[in-house]
């Protein structure tokens, strides 16, 4: 309440639009740049905003409301599936330490560059590659994967990646899809981890190789071309979530075909996340979906070209928002863009 109404303003906004830069802040608010900066201060002084380079500019700084100071009502992100950097920080030690109880695992081919202390790594070129192709691994691969990682059924594996971390949203949800029961993200990833001056290493850990066997695979978060098909003439929601250019046909795809499914709405993944890498709050997060319709009493479909940013999205939904039916066209535009047989739209045209 002692707060200067430029500093409740501006919160306020960021609670509404989520992550924002200055600019955007000044836009939106109309404030102008000075005294957007003291109301911004003002924030941090309090602990009640965080701060963070873009993530597409790091030389543009991106506000947005501090985990710190939101009620569990309005993130309610448990733990046991988003791991906060502070927390990860404060099980450095642990993560070293040769336990298969818990492993820290990189999917980066940067690895070397630097990691955090205690994370082994995951190779997505080596280990999800298939004849030029990123897929699931078979379940004899996977057991393979992990167990040369050290990696039991009953680990509690931690995730992190480059970007908005969706390839280990890819891998979290593969891991899924296999039945593994305790299995978590790193919140804001390599980004945010780096960028906020979180120790990183070059020493790669020990590890001792152990068995791994998967359980059958968990079919309800997974979708197939036939169901996709099925869903056309079905009340099912599919969320395309890759940029409007893609979605719309006008921008190079790894298919024949240009433009998206049928019948779907075009969400984009970077909507869930905030600039800084960390996923947007509970309010922000569930807006977009919200404003197109969808629910969580609805059977949705999320796809993007080859599965990863819509891991994200599915990841977002089902594991944060908690709506229980939702699965990822892991297939996505790569297999349907070339297809012969399917439907295919663009923002301009009926089916072709």
């Amino acid at each position: 309440m002692d707060l200067p109404p430029s500093s409740k303003f501006i919160y306020k906004t960021l609670s509404r639009e989520g992550s924002m830069t200055l600019k955007q802040i000044t836009e939106e608010t109309l404030l102008c740049s000075r005294t957007a900066r003291y109301g911004l201060t003002q924030l941090e002084e309090e602990h009640l905003i965080e701060a963070a380079p873009a993530l597409h500019d790091g030389r543009q700084t991106c506000y947005s409301i501090s985990h710190r100071s939101i009620g569990n009502d309005r993130t309610g992100y448990p733990e046991q599936v988003l791991v906060e950097p502070d927390s990860a920080h404060k099980r450095l030690e642990a993560f070293k330490a040769d336990d298969p109880d818990l492993r820290l695992v990189e999917i980066s081919t940067e690895y070397e560059e630097g990691h955090v202390p205690g994370a082994i790594k995951l190779d997505p070129r080596e280990d999800f590659l298939d004849a030029g192709t990123r897929t699931i691994p078979s379940a004899d691969r996977l057991e393979k994967i992990l167990g040369e990682r050290g990696i039991t059924p009953d680990s509690t594996v931690v995730l992190y990646s480059n970007g908005y971390n969706e390839f280990a949203a890819f891998v979290y949800w593969t891991l899924k899809y296999y039945r593994h029961r305790d299995v978590r993200l790193l919140n804001g990833g390599k980004y945010y981890w780096t960028e906020n001056n979180y120790p990183t290493t070059k020493s790669t850990p020990t590890v001792t190789p152990v068995e791994y066997e998967t359980q059958p695979p968990n079919d309800h978060i997974r979708a197939y071309r036939q169901d996709v098909q099925s869903a056309l003439s079905e009340d099912v929601s599919i969320i395309d979530v890759r940029s409007p250019e893609e979605y719309c046909g006008e921008a190079d795809a790894p298919a024949r075909a240009s433009g998206h499914i049928p019948r779907t709405v075009n969400i984009e993944w970077e909507s869930v996340v905030r600039e800084c890498g960390r996923f947007e709050h509970q309010q922000v997060l569930e807006r977009p979906f919200a404003e197109a319709g969808i629910t969580e009493d609805d059977e949705i479909l999320v796809y993007c070209n080859v599965g990863e940013r819509s891991a994200l999205v599915w990841f977002a939904l089902s594991e944060l928002l908690g709506y229980p039916n939702v699965a990822n066209y892991d297939g996505s535009w790569s297999e349907w863009g070339n297809l012969v047989d399917v439907p295919v739209e663009t923002c301009d045209s009926t089916d072709q």
